[in-house]
């Protein structure tokens, strides 16, 4: 993007976690207001960014998408003004098929309209979904997409199991799904507001191969949902693809789960670690009125949201050590547990449990990428407090949940 948004991964929230179609104006300046007085602005939340659901239901009005008044009042221009007056960001959502996935007016074959109208109201943020594709844009074939197709041993993909597996060497940015998505992109680039497009994908399509083309995030896999078995899941699928992350360019593990749901408050650090360290974007999707102050913490930690926006090291924390299986071992249950990535402040070490019981962790300098063995001094991430110059770590680390430390200089 020409102002140099879209760097380093968004930070915001999403109303569709905590809200569904159940959205109107006053939630979104509910949303706003708090963002900013419990500090998650000057965390670095700066979107707020509306869900599906926003528009009239029963169709175009003189070929444009018509907000609901009825939700919105002032429409989504009187609300961006609203937002923007408190130094933030809007965001809206839209879908690349003939309705949205809750079956509202969408945007395919309408790109250069719709853009021009979300610029005009002001939108800075567009999530783009993947609902309700016609017959004529169906893709040829199927890719290697673990939450859609049949897999083998190890989440293996062979045309035995989906004989609609697409050849090996397809290139997927020819893809008509790539086609849908890039015909937004376009449109967006034509307008003189700038709006970033998120590509709300679910992992399907190779869009790792392709949808830094396209948009600064994509999805990686089907939703969320707030329970530790969809987190590992995502962990796990994540684990095999973060070789697409970069600067301008997120592998988007879903919007925040924080405070909803049955997660632990371990689970809920685990969550939100990893996540951070994958360099996901970090999307909110919880009603803030009701977060507890420790969640509220764990989104504003410092060493974690360093380590997602840093602008100097754009790659990702990635798995140097699987624990529990043997290393490369594709498991929804027991993912790797050992990450690291380097930063500007030192390298972001994290060691996951995901055994029911209490274990002991320990991180070896010498099996860290970028590290050897030796005295380096360490910070524990979650209590900011340094922890001397140790020739290793050591940590007992409770069921599911995560031990986080910062490995600075040599000592």
């Amino acid at each position: 993007m020409p102002s140099g948004t879209g760097k380093v991964p968004s930070l915001g929230w999403n109303s569709w976690n905590a809200y569904h179609c159940d959205i109107d104006e006053s939630k979104f300046l509910s949303a706003a207001e708090l963002i900013v007085s419990t500090g998650l602005l000057d965390a670095g939340y700066n979107y707020v960014n509306i869900d599906d659901c926003w528009s009239m239901k029963d169709g175009r009005v003189n070929g444009h998408i018509a907000p609901n008044t009825t939700r919105f009042p002032d429409g989504i221009n009187g609300l961006a003004d609203k937002v923007h007056g408190m130094g933030l960001k809007l965001g809206i959502y839209s879908t690349a098929g003939s309705a949205t996935c809750a079956g509202y007016p969408a945007s395919l074959g309408y790109e250069d309209v719709d853009a021009a109208d979300f610029a005009s109201w002001g939108v800075d943020y567009l999530k783009y979904d993947n609902c309700n594709i016609p017959s004529d844009w169906q893709d040829q074939y199927v890719a290697c997409d673990p939450d859609a197709v049949a897999t083998g041993p190890n989440g293996t993909c062979t045309t035995a199991l989906d004989p609609n597996l697409a050849p090996p060497g397809y290139d997927w940015g020819t893809s008509k799904s790539a086609q849908r998505f890039d015909r937004m992109r376009d449109a967006l680039a034509k307008q003189t507001h700038e709006i970033v497009l998120s590509l709300c994908i679910w992992g399907t399509a190779d869009v790792f191969s392709w949808g830094n083309t396209t948009g600064v995030s994509w999805r990686m896999s089907g939703d969320i949902s707030p329970e530790w078995s969809s987190v590992t899941h995502i962990l796990n699928l994540n684990s095999f693809k973060m070789n697409s992350v970069g600067f301008w360019g997120h592998n988007d593990a879903d919007m925040l789960e924080v405070g909803n749901g049955n997660l632990t408050p371990a689970e809920t650090r685990t969550h939100f670690a990893l996540w951070a360290a994958m360099k996901s974007p970090l999307l909110i999707g919880t009603d803030i009125s009701v977060l507890s102050q420790d969640n509220i913490n764990i989104l504003k930690n410092k060493d974690l949201l360093a380590f997602n926006q840093d602008n100097v090291y754009g790659r990702p924390a990635t798995p140097y050590k699987w624990g529990i299986n043997p290393n490369w071992t594709y498991n929804s249950t027991y993912p790797a547990e050992f990450w690291a990535g380097p930063s500007k402040n030192g390298h972001l070490v994290l060691m996951v449990n995901t055994l029911g019981q209490t274990t002991t962790k320990k991180a070896v300098w010498s099996e860290i990428p970028g590290l050897s063995a030796g005295r380096y001094r360490v910070k524990d991430v979650w209590s900011g407090k340094s922890l001397g110059c140790l020739t290793s770590y050591s940590a007992s680390v409770a069921a599911h949940d995560t031990a986080v430390i910062l490995v600075g200089n040599r000592c």
